[in-house]
């Protein structure tokens, strides 16, 4: 499964908005390429959330760890919440990050910089953790509908 498919398949979630910046329109050009997922069925950006999920394709100031400048790469961002975190990386979110690879492609890490919120993220998901990044997507929009429910 492609980053493409990926993609459709959020897209497809039921309530699902995303925000997309491009040139030209109202964000800054440092968001120009990313995606930004939230829960909001009524189409409007919900005023106290924070998306769910994102896909940065650049590094940002205070997050060049991932080396995203390089051409096609991508970093999925997913809130799992604390519990799921340690499932997924057998870490405690709110410790100091073990040491690794942060440029790696296709597993997954805690954020490199919510990671104490309970945020993983995926480089290029691809045959290891394209089904993975698929369910993590799939319960985050779940938990982001429950909250706003």
């Amino acid at each position: 499964m492609s980053v493409q498919q990926i993609l459709e398949t959020v897209r497809a979630f039921d309530g699902v908005l995303e925000l997309a910046p491009t040139e030209g329109g109202e964000f800054p050009e440092i968001a120009w390429g990313d995606h930004f997922f939230y829960y909001a069925p009524d189409g409007v950006v919900p005023q106290r959330e924070q998306p769910y999920a994102t896909i940065i394709t650049k590094n940002y100031p205070g997050d060049d760890r991932c080396d995203l400048d390089k051409p096609d790469r991508q970093r999925w961002n997913i809130h799992v919440g604390r519990a799921m975190f340690t499932e997924l990386t057998g870490e405690d979110p709110r410790s100091e990050a073990a040491e690794r690879d942060l440029t790696a492609t296709d597993v997954v890490f805690g954020h490199p910089l919510y990671r104490a919120q309970g945020w993983v993220s995926i480089i290029n998901p691809g045959v290891r953790t394209h089904a993975l990044a698929i369910r993590l997507l799939r319960q985050a929009h779940e938990d982001a509908r429950q909250r706003r429910a």
